[in-house]
């Protein structure tokens, strides 16, 4: 499947929103994704199904100063 994470098309084989987020080895708790416009948030993920030629943001917070 074709999809535009964080602006670059990448071309991986994935369902939902829990396995974007394992693929790229992030912290889920760390994490704010949006797909096609809509904040999608973390109890819904598993649910919610992608689809070729989505746009997903994933934005990962990060401690420091």
């Amino acid at each position: 499947m074709r999809l535009v994470i964080n602006g670059e098309e990448h071309e991986i084989e994935i369902s939902n929103l829990t396995e974007v987020i394992t693929h790229f080895g992030l912290d889920p708790d760390l994490v704010v994704t949006e797909v096609d416009g809509v904040i999608i948030e973390r109890r819904s993920w598993e649910e919610t199904k992608l689809n070729d030629g989505m746009k997903i943001e994933l934005v990962q917070f990060v401690g420091g100063g």
